[in-house]
């Protein structure tokens, strides 16, 4: 895997990617979209809905699921951290509000890499080149970010020296093809980053 993004003139990023890359970006970006869930069913009429959104509670508990959990974290440090119930029923109140737009967002720009990846043919063994705007490149980003905390979650990445401890697993560990993808993950957001930044 060698994709990494350089900057484009106009602000955006672009980055050359295999089909095997654009296959294993697919396959992550899907996965997570299932994990996070369907969007609410829109309304016939779009002011009905954005008043509808503004009252419409969310959950007030934090998922069970440790990669939603990560994805989703308390607000305040969390029950865990902070036993004082003050603290615990603002985190609830303001989960409530929140977390509906926040997985709408982190649906957004899943699915912009999703439909990126889609406009791509690789032929010949070539590699496609991903030409990405600076507003597609930000939904790139917090997609990335979002993949790589999945799987950082997934593998129990709890800091950089666990990503070092894990690229020396041996290659018949079930966990390497993971490892390889949280790294490679990590190149791109990087290499992303420092195109925005350039």
């Amino acid at each position: 895997m060698t994709g990494h993004f350089e900057p484009l003139p106009d602000g955006g990023a672009a980055v050359p990617l295999d089909e095997v890359e654009i296959s294993i970006l697919r396959s992550l970006a899907v996965q997570l979209m299932e994990l996070i869930g369907p969007g609410e069913q829109a309304a016939d009429d779009e002011s009905e809905d954005l008043l509808a959104s503004v009252f419409n509670d969310g959950p007030s508990e934090p998922p069970a699921d440790p990669v939603l959990a990560r994805l989703f974290p308390d607000a305040y440090g969390g029950p865990d951290l902070v036993p004082d119930d003050d603290v615990r029923a603002a985190a609830a109140e303001f989960r409530r509000y929140t977390e509906n737009d926040l997985r709408a967002r982190k649906r957004t720009d899943t699915l912009a890499l999703i439909r990126a990846l889609d406009t791509l043919s690789p032929s010949g063994g070539d590699p496609a080149v991903l030409r990405l705007t600076a507003d597609e490149c930000r939904q790139w980003l917090g997609a990335l970010n979002d993949l790589r905390l999945a799987i950082g979650t997934r593998l129990e990445v709890t800091d950089e020296e666990d990503g070092g401890e894990l690229l020396r697993l041996p290659d018949s560990d079930p966990r390497k093809p993971m490892v390889m993808a949280y790294l490679w993950l990590g190149g791109l957001q990087e290499t992303l980053v420092e195109s925005l930044t350039a």
